[in-house]
């Protein structure tokens, strides 16, 4: 996890690092889209595969989902601090969990509805309604976390037919197809070193997304999930050295409030896991 937030981080100082000089939905078809190099030597394996048209249909839906929470991401790094991105990112867990217990059929525990519902004061410490103007950028931020959590929800329920290899290699060619038409629609032509930078992204967020899995394979998650807090801390230090951010201590209180809530959630499904072994 350690080297995951690292990888997570260098997508972010690659992607604030452009300015918006490509729009928001354009970068993130043609990051997809490079990435689709990774699957071609998995090709052979995940054509002999398959998947039925069901399963198709489903991932199909899940790409356009993910497909709106990652444009909405690449518009909110244009618009917002390092650190207010990854604080509000930290919601997805949270509607990951409502989500299963609304739709999966998964129990939802007074505690854990507890925790939920501070996890949501945490996000309001972040946006301070009242207090000062909620931009774009954070209403986008918000939309993508609630996407992101429809999308991991899809993908939770896809594995029960699928492998893990057939659902990434199916997102990245339906969000990909899904972002072309909005690339289009406001098309600039990027240079060589935007396409090599964005490039990079796609190097750095398949390796972020392999090395997490590693680590989900290696420990329980009420170990791991700590250790993403440091994803804030390295945004924050980045935007104040780079990026000529100020510290804000809400944006970090709120953020430290919901991560909170998500590693009491997920050491009490540890508890529960072991005790069903038990």
């Amino acid at each position: 996890m350690f080297a995951t937030g690292l990888c997570f981080v260098a997508v972010i100082i690659v992607i604030k690092s452009m300015q918006g000089r490509i729009p928001p939905f354009e970068s993130a078809f043609i990051r997809y889209l490079l990435g689709t190099v990774f699957l071609i030597p998995f090709a052979g394996k995940l054509w002999r595969e398959g998947a039925g048209r069901k399963l198709q249909v489903l991932l199909s839906i899940r790409g356009v989902v993910h497909a709106l929470g990652v444009g909405g991401w690449f518009f909110a790094m244009s618009q917002i601090s390092l650190a207010e991105v990854t604080a509000i990112g930290y919601l997805t867990p949270i509607f990951i969990t409502l989500g299963a217990a609304l739709f999966l059929g998964e129990r939802l525990a007074l505690r854990r509805m507890a925790a939920i519902c501070i996890a949501f004061i945490g996000a309001l410490i972040i946006l301070r309604p009242g207090v000062r103007a909620i931009e774009p950028g954070h209403l986008t931020m918000l939309g993508t976390a609630f996407a992101f959590g429809v999308s991991h929800l899809m993908a939770k329920y896809a594995v029960r037919s699928a492998s893990p290899s057939m659902i990434v290699a199916m997102l990245t060619v339906w969000v990909a197809i899904a972002l072309c038409p909005f690339a289009l629609m406001n098309w600039v032509t990027p240079s060589i070193t935007d396409v090599a930078l964005l490039f990079l992204v796609a190097c750095f967020a398949t390796l972020g997304h392999y090395t997490m899995m590693l680590s989900f394979a290696a420990a329980p998650v009420a170990v791991s999930q700590p250790v993403t807090f440091l994803q804030l801390v390295w945004a924050t230090l980045i935007g104040v050295l780079f990026f000529e951010e100020a510290i804000d201590p809400w944006v970090i209180s709120g953020a430290m409030l919901i991560l909170a809530c998500i590693t009491y959630i997920s050491w009490r499904e540890a508890v529960l896991k072991q005790r069903g072994r038990l």
